[in-house]
């Protein structure tokens, strides 16, 4: 008989298209049938199956704390008994809103919404309005949401402007976006030199996470501020990835540039669907109803996500939970590079904080181009492998990993017992 994920894989598939609800979770990246989670506590989830796994994807970044914090689920207990949604101004949404400005240098004024997606769409229709401008500037291998006019191809090279990634996008949406490589200021001069009277933004991930985890280049950031500054664009840093991820104040304190508008998603609520847009007072105050900018959404600022936030938040601001995180994630990463010079396999690690990637090429990783050169074939044999020894991953060479405050010392120590073995038989098969 098949296993239950298998059968609950065949079963999604005849009523969801391709089985799953985002289409990295179907393993067309890597091969084989996802398994379906029931349950996870601390830094464990078990499978339909009763497979156990230790989990390096968190939610895709969400779960900081890890499952089932205990503060964060009696804090949606309590708010759950209280009423699920409005449609109304809460305290809770107030307060919230509140420890975000506190922690985000660059924030006086914030709207909450209900998904990244959502909050990058809102600051791009701000931007646009405050400049007067239409275009968009962004970079290759950078995600921000399934917005139409950020759907575009990976360019390489000169900017380019770009076909849409994505059928239904009509080519004319895409024409207002550039696209050049990230970490690469000259290709961001040559763009704006040619195009930066008509563009309204440059929108940017301070550390890409959706070609892999890779960090910003020295100066790259503090360039990108300045050329904004030079052209009259905004700069937008798209922390929903890091925000409160790579350090309580995001990896714009981080590495000390001050955007105009972030974007913040998944930590900030804790587990549960998020989303905001934030920046100056003087920016934000065109924000409907009070400016000419429409936005709007019945479930922003729902009482249970903001309770998980605002628990969330708290335990992460009296802790020292990010120094752990810190000391952990460099463990495991001197733990990988050993393996991977014992065994042969070239390997490069990049990492910031508790966010990280194993790419099976000989680096350096630093832009879209050089993650595609990593070996997919290679590492989709270490996916399994570490599947099969009860380490969730994410299925995607060009996904960022996580750690959560719940993986503790005992879990390190097996990831790198079994991170050895994945590379060890990445080295057998390749070799063959």
């Amino acid at each position: 008989m098949a296993k239950q994920s298998e059968q609950l894989f065949h079963r999604a598939q005849e009523i969801i298209p391709g089985g799953v609800n985002s289409p990295v979770r179907a393993f067309r990246a890597v091969g084989g049938t996802p398994p379906f989670i029931e349950q996870a506590q601390g830094s464990r989830m078990f499978d339909a199956d009763n497979l156990q796994y230790i989990d390096c994807v968190c939610s895709w970044g969400a779960m900081i704390l890890g499952h089932g914090h205990r503060f964060v689920v009696e804090a949606v207990k309590k708010a759950a008994t209280r009423g699920f949604s409005f449609g109304t101004p809460t305290v809770g949404e107030v307060e919230l809103a509140e420890m975000i400005v506190a922690a985000m240098p660059s924030i006086e004024m914030l709207r909450l919404v209900n998904s990244g997606t959502e909050a990058a769409m809102s600051a791009l229709r701000l931007a646009r309005a405050v400049t007067g401008r239409k275009k968009i500037l962004k970079f290759d291998g950078g995600y921000h949401g399934h917005v139409d006019s950020l759907l575009v191809k990976a360019g390489s090279g000169a900017a380019t402007f770009n076909v849409p990634d994505s059928a239904g996008v009509p080519a004319e949406v895409t024409q207002l976006t550039i696209s050049v490589d990230y970490n690469h200021l000259d290709a961001v001069n040559q763009a704006m030199d040619k195009h930066g009277k008509d563009v309204a933004a440059i929108i940017v991930e301070p550390v890409a996470g959706n070609m892999g985890c890779v960090p910003p280049v020295e100066g790259f950031l503090q360039g990108l501020r300045q050329i904004c500054n030079e052209h009259g664009a905004l700069l937008i840093f798209d922390e929903v990835m890091t925000g409160f991820r790579v350090s309580y104040n995001g990896a714009q304190s981080l590495y000390g540039v001050k955007p105009d508008l972030t974007l913040l998603g998944k930590v900030i609520g804790g587990g549960m669907p998020i989303g905001a847009y934030g920046g100056a007072r003087i920016l934000m105050e065109n924000v409907a109803p009070v400016g000419p900018v429409y936005q709007a959404g019945t479930l922003s600022g729902n009482p249970l996500a903001v309770a998980a936030g605002k628990s969330t938040l708290s335990v992460l601001k009296n802790s020292s939970i990010y120094s752990d995180l810190e000391e952990h994630s460099a463990e495991f990463e001197e733990g990988v590079r050993r393996s991977a010079q014992k065994h042969g396999v070239p390997v490069t690690f990049n990492r910031v904080g508790s966010m990280w990637t194993i790419f099976f090429t000989e680096g350096p990783v630093t832009d879209f181009a050089t993650a595609n050169r990593s070996n997919r074939e290679k590492f989709a044999r270490f996916f399994h492998v570490m599947l099969s020894e009860g380490v969730y991953l994410p299925p995607s060479q060009m996904e960022s990993a996580f750690f959560s405050a719940a993986h503790a010392k005992k879990d390190i120590l097996q990831l790198i017992q079994r991170a050895d073995r994945g590379i060890k038989r990445v080295a057998w098969d390749f070799e063959k």
